[in-house]
């Protein structure tokens, strides 16, 4: 009996199911609110040196009362880009002779200016506060700033490395009550510290942490469900996403200090802390790694839960020695990452679902990044990009059930990565096919986001999941860290940029099709399960080549 049988006797799609994913997709909301939380936190404010004649009222006593706030501007700071007053210099005293009617640039020189001495005057009519204001991030210390986002992507990159082992040794609900908590602990203290270096370290701290929610929500969500189910669950999980993203917006917009949008985005953690000692640990990992004893007790509760008590009572120890005699044969346990590399049927597996990983998160963060002009609005832009990936992530549910894992993998690389190649034949001029394609192309890679997430999950034995699905969200976090850094190359041609973002895609999704389906397949528990279903595959092959072959004859 393997375990995708005992799950069907306990229940693999009711009450039970229901319930968990209400608990793991709620905390997913506010997932990206921490990841979206620097698009606000971090927002640079317009700023100008500060000046005696306009922030000293003692200095503005002996202004002349016929000059208002325009005109004392004009003879304290030199005009920047675009003739708007200079965010970084300042004269060192007041040109007066800059308000005369034929004044022109040349009645000053850059030796009449110096640098922010006393420091900045920000505009707060949008945000009261943000780490910008807080610290002074302008200027010459104006890449401290994007520093603190790269410590964040950092921080889930080394996260979905650790977390990824650990959850396959101490399991994934000890890891993911840890993480909620590390989440909470780490978010709060950073809205209230000091200093910026420390805020870095608690922001990486979080970031780590959120790694571990995301890949151990997965890991529950298709470990508690059947076959049937596991499309419409990690659905679920991405359209939890689609959520935070309005979420994010909304909360941004009601509060416009950073240290009180921090806060109110780590709070609710504690909460999840608690709620997640309520959820059962995954019995298919504890068979795996013989803990049958907590496993038994784990199926039935579920079954008492989806209505089905009695069919739980037949369960014995001896059940699930049975059922499990294989796996304990084999010592399971000590699956390392080192089996994903070295063994011939995991090893392609491993590759590819890294390639793909990848290249969602390259070129996803490099299309975000030339998204950001489409608007001033950036409340509003952060609730259109859920509204926008809602029906996304519902249409991968229908196209993973039809068209399958592998197909509609490849396809949702491939269509993102011929639609940016497009855009380096469109001439600027014709801006709404431009955008078009930009648009499908950001929306097929919503879809490509759902499509690696059930996919990578399937395609590895339990023992080795976890450490899988870790493998890829480095691989991701390492694609979103070099994306951004792609549009430097547009110095050699404003087409480069574009070619790298789409062929990368492109590859990645052709590589996809070497991956074996999936679709309404058992989850695989052991190494084993990995080789026989190889096997099955090469005979239903030739199965089907020799049947071909007779007819034709």
């Amino acid at each position: 009996m393997e375990f995708s049988e005992l799950l069907d006797r306990v229940g693999g799609l009711g009450r039970f199911q229901v319930l968990q994913t209400v608990a793991l997709v709620t905390p997913i909301l506010w997932v990206t609110s921490q990841n979206m939380l620097e698009n606000f936190s971090a927002a640079v404010p317009r700023h100008r040196c500060w000046v005696p004649l306009l922030d000293n009222s003692t200095a503005q006593a002996s202004v002349p009362g016929d000059l208002g706030p325009d005109d004392l501007l004009t003879v304290s700071i030199p005009p920047g880009p675009a003739q708007q007053p200079h965010q970084c210099l300042r004269f060192r005293q007041p040109q007066w002779q800059l308000m005369k009617t034929n004044a022109t640039a040349t009645n000053w020189s850059e030796a009449d200016t110096e640098p922010c001495e006393d420091g900045w005057v920000y505009d707060r009519s949008v945000f009261t506060s943000t780490i910008v204001t807080t610290w002074d991030l302008v200027c010459d210390s104006q890449a401290m700033r994007p520093m603190a986002q790269s410590v964040y992507l950092a921080g889930i990159l080394v996260g979905a490395a650790v977390c990824g082992h650990t959850s396959d040794r101490f399991g994934r609900r000890r890891v993911l009550t840890w993480s909620y908590l590390q989440v909470a602990v780490s978010g709060i203290t950073a809205a209230f510290i000091p200093f910026f270096p420390l805020y870095c370290l608690l922001r990486f701290l979080v970031a780590s942490a959120v790694a571990g929610v995301m890949m151990n929500t997965v890991s529950l969500l298709m470990e508690w469900t059947s076959a049937r189910g596991r499309t419409l669950m990690m659905t679920l999980n991405s359209v939890g996403f689609s959520f935070g993203h309005v979420l994010t917006g909304s909360m941004a917009y009601g509060v416009r200090s950073w240290r009180m949008l921090q806060l109110a985005v780590s709070v609710p953690f504690f909460l999840y802390f608690v709620s997640s000692w309520w959820l059962p640990e995954s019995a298919r990992w504890l068979l795996t790694v013989g803990k049958l004893e907590q496993g038994l007790q784990e199926l039935q509760k579920v079954a008492a839960i989806n209505g089905k008590k009695a069919e739980g009572d037949t369960l014995t120890m001896e059940v699930l020695r049975s059922a499990t005699k294989e796996e304990r044969n084999e010592d399971q346990t000590r699956a390392t990452i080192g089996t994903l590399l070295h063994t011939p049927g995991l090893r392609l597996r491993t590759f590819v679902s890294m390639m793909c990983w990848f290249a969602f998160g390259f070129t996803f963060y490099g299309l975000a990044l030339n998204l950001q002009a489409l608007g001033s609005n950036i409340f509003l832009l952060q609730v259109l990009v859920g509204v926008v990936d809602l029906p996304v992530k519902i249409g991968s549910l229908l196209l993973l059930n039809y068209l399958g894992r592998r197909l509609c993998q490849a396809s949702s690389l491939v269509l993102p990565g011929l639609c940016i190649l497009a855009n380096i034949l469109v001439p600027h001029e014709m801006e709404v096919l431009r955008s078009s394609l930009a648009v499908l192309g950001l929306g097929s890679l919503g879809s490509a986001f759902t499509c690696v997430t059930i996919f990578s999950s399937e395609l590895f034995p339990t023992v080795l999941r976890m450490t899988a699905v870790g493998l890829g969200q480095v691989a991701a976090r390492g694609g979103a860290i070099l994306g951004p850094l792609v549009p430097l190359l547009g110095v050699y041609g404003s087409w480069l940029p574009l070619l790298v973002y789409g062929v990368v895609s492109v590859l990645s999704g052709l590589a996809a099709l070497l991956l074996p389906e999936t679709k309404n397949l058992p989850l695989p528990d052991t190494i084993q399960d990995i080789q026989k279903q190889s096997v099955k595959k090469v005979t239903q092959d030739r199965a089907g080549q020799s049947t071909l072959m007779s007819t034709w004859l």
